[in-house]
């Protein structure tokens, strides 16, 4: 059995984090240079909750199960997310709404201990640089999106914020 409550901690404290950043004096900051704006962290976010969605629904259903972020990188891709979405309020609902699916489908009796054990192919990238290129339990891969994903990409979107006393006061 899988404990969501992190992975529950994890989206909350993202979606806080965005929510802060919409609500702002600016609520679309400029980014550092070669970083992403709150939109494109969204629909990135978005892309790899979906990613994991399937991910877990494709082991739960017994199907060969591959796990790979490069889609969620993709510029083009994360466009089309936000103009799907309708923009930052509705990538939020949609992260929303993919939380709730993902703790569902991942926690509780859902799936067997064994289903949970289940090593699926997986490529992560971050940054143009390889991270993992080898099989990942589906556990690992739902406990790295609670530890790792979601924080990183929380912290993220705070550093956007113009005062930085902000977002130091928020984590």
């Amino acid at each position: 059995m899988l404990d969501t409550g992190p992975l529950q901690g994890a989206y909350r404290a993202l979606l806080d984090a965005a929510a802060t950043v919409a609500s702002a004096d600016d609520p679309s900051p400029a980014p550092p240079d070669g970083e992403w704006n709150a939109d494109q962290i969204l629909a990135h976010v978005s892309l790899v909750s979906a990613a994991t969605i399937a991910a877990v629904a494709g082991i739960a259903a017994g199907a060969i199960t591959t796990y790979d972020n490069r889609i969620a990188l993709d510029a083009w891709t994360i466009e089309q997310s936000i103009a799907h979405a309708g923009g930052n309020a509705g990538l939020r609902d949609r992260i929303s709404g993919q939380a709730a699916a993902l703790c569902a489908l991942a926690g509780g009796a859902a799936l067997s201990d064994a289903e949970l054990s289940t090593l699926a192919p997986a490529r992560l990238l971050s940054n143009d640089t390889l991270l993992v290129d080898q099989p990942i339990s589906l556990r690992d891969i739902v406990t790295g999106l609670a530890e790792a994903e979601l924080p990183g990409h929380a912290k993220q979107l705070l550093a956007l914020l113009p005062d930085r006393s902000v977002a130091e006061a928020t984590r």
